[in-house]
């Protein structure tokens, strides 16, 4: 699929519920049901939705694309970032059949968790956000506070539209993080899970830019406009891959404060963008079917990268299988007068490496 290919509402669902952990379910199953629905009243009213989400569906209709977007783009991230990894971030086989239950799906707390939550929450930041500087949303627009400032010593002033990122990272921390401050028996997942909810929000923030128009005679640049605005979510999703390669595993057992596992590395401060996991991730070279885990049989691989889609890694030591792909197509095509196009019929034999 390529990067801007559109979402079927069904592989939407299914994708985005791989991270569903019993805590945090509702907070998954909102990104399915705005994908997959609309504005209308019984997608607000579908029984994952928390109350409180339910309410937020039904006060602020406008919005429902903008959700939708939000999980389109923290999919379409998500798996482009994985997308030579053995965990590639596509649904498992009984997802993908619409039958998956929770026993069928990742494992919860771990480093892909991790990184599915702040993928998402960064999403629905970046779409809300777009949607208010579209003025598609009545009580946000462009951020007002950078009015009539600036540096005339420096020859420019704000203007144009600046991204209002506060409203879009409140919306989003009402809508997402609520179900999980209500959960009962607050745990090392929950906590866990708002952190990285919370480092996504962080990222849209960290990577917002100020982007300049002159003006002046024969374009002489004498005064600059400028405005701030979001990063492209392809640069946020790298920014969150750095984090996840980088991730901090945590206790579960929940004191006062988040604190890490090892006891050695524990007077070490956690960062606000760090994403934060429990458990060890499992292996996702062999297929597992309670866990939702197809393995890495019959992926791609390249037979000449030392990358993590290279043949050695991707396929996990077991080898992989060489055959051979035939592609037919016109060529060396030259305009004939009067009036046709004269092509060559050219074939090329390409070598496809597949894991075993």
């Amino acid at each position: 699929m390529g990067r801007g290919a559109p979402l079927g509402p069904s592989l939407l669902r299914a994708a985005l519920l791989l991270a569903l952990c019993p805590a945090a379910g509702s907070t998954w199953m909102w990104l399915g049901i705005a994908a997959a629905g609309g504005p209308e009243k019984p997608g607000c009213a579908s029984p994952p939705l928390s109350r409180r989400q339910q309410d937020l569906c039904e006060q602020k209709p406008e919005l429902m694309p903008a959700i939708r977007e939000g999980a389109r783009l923290g999919l379409q991230e998500c798996r482009s970032q994985f997308r030579h990894e053995r965990w590639d971030c596509r649904s498992p086989p009984a997802a993908r059949r619409g039958t998956a239950g929770p026993g069928q799906q990742l494992s919860s707390g771990t480093k892909e968790t991790a990184f599915v939550s702040a993928v998402t929450a960064a999403g629905l930041v970046h779409s809300v956000t777009r949607s208010c500087s579209a003025g598609n949303v009545t009580e946000c627009s462009c951020d007002v506070t950078l009015r009539h400032g600036g540096s005339a010593s420096e020859g420019w002033h704000w203007g144009g539209c600046s991204d209002d990122i506060h409203y879009g990272m409140s919306f989003s921390r009402k809508f997402l993080d609520a179900p999980l401050k209500n959960a009962t028996g607050k745990s090392g997942l929950v906590a866990m899970d708002l952190h990285n909810n919370e480092a996504g929000r962080q990222a849209v923030a960290k990577l917002m830019s100020v982007d300049c128009r002159c003006h002046g005679v024969s374009g002489s640049c004498a005064v600059k406009t400028c405005w701030k605005t979001m990063s492209s979510f392809e640069k946020i999703g790298r920014f969150l891959k750095e984090k996840y390669e980088n991730s901090i595993q945590i206790s579960d057992r929940l004191k006062k404060k988040l604190r890490r596992k090892e006891k050695s590395q524990r007077k070490i401060p956690i960062g606000k963008e760090d994403l934060l996991y429990v458990n060890k991730s499992p292996n996702y070279c062999v297929e597992d079917q309670k866990l939702g885990i197809p393995g890495t049989q019959g992926r791609e691989c390249n037979r000449t990268s030392q990358g993590p889609e290279g043949c050695n890694l991707l396929c996990c030591g077991r080898g992989y299988n060489t055959h051979v792909v035939r592609h037919v197509e016109r060529c060396e095509c030259k305009f004939v007068w009067c009036c046709y196009v004269r092509c060559r019929r050219c074939e090329t034999m390409t070598d496809v490496h597949t894991c075993k």
